[in-house]
């Protein structure tokens, strides 16, 4: 089933048999059934949607802000947030959200950054310069790196919007 052709669809994850799935600017999230891709109900987000993920017990959301947001896997409730730092300094426009072991993978918004975040401090422990990952002459009519799946061990796809291909990369950064 398709999206309610009023909402502007953003990040997804699965949480068991399950799909979250966020509404950029509409307040709301869709929860779907993982093996029909059908829409069970919708629950009332506060505030944009942009990237989510399943960390352990928790979703973690970002919204464009220098904030991570928790959430009840069962029904999204609001659980507290966490301000996100770089050597002290806020870290805004996170968007697209990973979680990996421990650890949250994001990307900054309209920048060739990613950082990992420990949730339970905010502190970015790691920094990857992901530039020239899509070679200059294949960026016209693209946009911004904006996607970020985990593979197996230090292996992950990264792609972006209107990206034409997707890079299978290993990020050696240092254990969590």
């Amino acid at each position: 089933s398709p999206l309610p052709p009023a909402y502007f669809g953003e990040g997804i994850t699965v949480v068991g048999d399950r799909i979250w799935q966020l509404t950029w600017q509409d307040g709301v999230a869709v929860e779907w059934d993982r093996a029909t891709l059908r829409p069970l109900r919708e629950v009332p987000v506060d505030g944009e949607g942009w990237g989510l993920c399943l960390l352990g017990d928790r979703v973690v959301r970002s919204d464009g802000t220098d904030r991570l947001f928790f959430h009840d896997p069962a029904d999204l409730a609001g659980t507290g947030s966490v301000a996100v730092t770089l050597d002290g300094a806020p870290v805004s426009r996170l968007n697209e959200l990973e979680c990996v072991g421990d650890r949250v993978w994001a990307n900054v918004w309209q920048t060739d950054d990613l950082v990992r975040i420990d949730p339970s401090t905010g502190v970015v422990d790691a920094v990857v310069d992901a530039t020239g990952l899509l070679p200059a002459g294949q960026r016209a009519g693209t946009d911004v790196l904006n996607g970020i799946a985990h593979v197996d061990d230090d292996e992950y796809l990264l792609t972006g919007k209107l990206w034409p291909a997707t890079f299978r990369v290993r990020l050696p950064v240092p254990p969590a």
